[in-house]
């Protein structure tokens, strides 16, 4: 196909940029998350049972399944699995509070996620990308090192969140300081980078974008309906029905565009497609906030 032999032009030192930006945007978002986050969710065990198993279980397994379904390109197919396997977003904290969501309990989800994304993002990208022919076949071509891909998101995830909790543990006053500033100040970059090194490739989006809106729309929609029935069936509280589904539909594409320009050089389809999950997840995400926070939340198992 034609979209499967489009690369995208990116120079290595915006991929530098975007490594570093990504790795502040985790270092601020670290810079809220105490030790205490992770004693609360290991004293609630369910609740974290359910944000690992839909974020990293359920979510990849049905990407996977929406692939065999539909059948899109080769390169979009790896993208969509590339998505799946990603952590939650960095924005998942604050569309949480927006939407009366449990707050503390996305902060810790985020956290513990980030720390168990540096072994199974890697390992679903890899398992369930080489399960289906058309994207082994494309993982083959690339001879993708799976040591690499660890090391990678080590270095952008690991190592900001240690960072930032160190900062929070030892300097607590200089991390309320930093936060103010650097968590919407790196946001902000993020999307303005983003912007800017693609505007000399927007001919190719509004080519191509047909190919990927509905099928992007869709799988964010189903992952939000994941996350929320997930916990409605191990019985949580609406608070972490709403805070669940926003962890699961909520994904971390930058990080899958970073890994897709480290190791498969902006190949078309899989860029196109995480680009333009990571627009539209924003928009849904801030829709979806924006109706539960109008909302009252029920606390009977009962309601919806």
């Amino acid at each position: 196909m034609e979209l499967d032999q489009i690369k995208i032009n990116f120079e290595s030192g915006d991929l530098w940029a975007l490594n570093i930006t990504l790795a502040i945007i985790m270092f601020g978002v670290a810079l809220d998350i105490r030790m205490s986050d992770f004693k609360r969710l290991l004293q609630q065990p369910k609740i974290l049972f359910v944000g690992i198993l839909s974020q990293f279980f359920l979510m990849p397994a049905l990407t996977f399944l929406i692939v065999y379904l539909v059948k899109p390109m080769p390169s979009i197919a790896l993208g969509l699995i590339m998505v799946g396997a990603c952590p939650g977003g960095n924005i998942s904290n604050f569309l949480s509070k927006l939407a009366k969501g449990n707050a503390a309990l996305s902060v810790s989800l985020t956290a513990f996620a980030t720390l168990v994304a540096v072994v199974m993002t890697p390992f679903n990208f890899h398992f369930w990308g080489n399960l289906y022919g058309p994207t082994r076949k494309i993982l083959t071509e690339v001879s993708l090192n799976p040591y690499s891909l660890y090391k990678l998101i080590a270095l952008i995830l690991g190592i900001p969140l240690v960072a930032g909790m160190l900062v929070r543990h030892y300097q607590s006053n200089i991390a309320d300081r930093i936060s103010k500033i650097l968590k919407p100040f790196s946001i902000l970059v993020f999307m303005a980078f983003i912007v800017i090194a693609f505007s000399g490739n927007l001919d190719i989006f509004l080519k191509y974008i047909h190919y990927v809106l509905y099928l992007v729309i869709a799988h964010n929609l189903i992952a939000y309906a994941l996350g929320y029935f997930t916990a409605t069936g191990f019985g949580l509280a609406q608070v972490d029905r709403r805070t669940i589904a926003i962890e699961t539909g909520i994904q971390n594409s930058g990080l899958g565009l970073l890994l897709i320009f480290e190791f498969f050089h902006g190949l078309g389809g899989m860029m196109l497609l995480a680009a333009f999950w990571g627009v539209w997840d924003i928009l849904s995400g801030l829709l979806l906030a924006y109706f539960w926070g109008r909302r009252p939340v029920r606390v009977a198992h009962s309601d919806a």
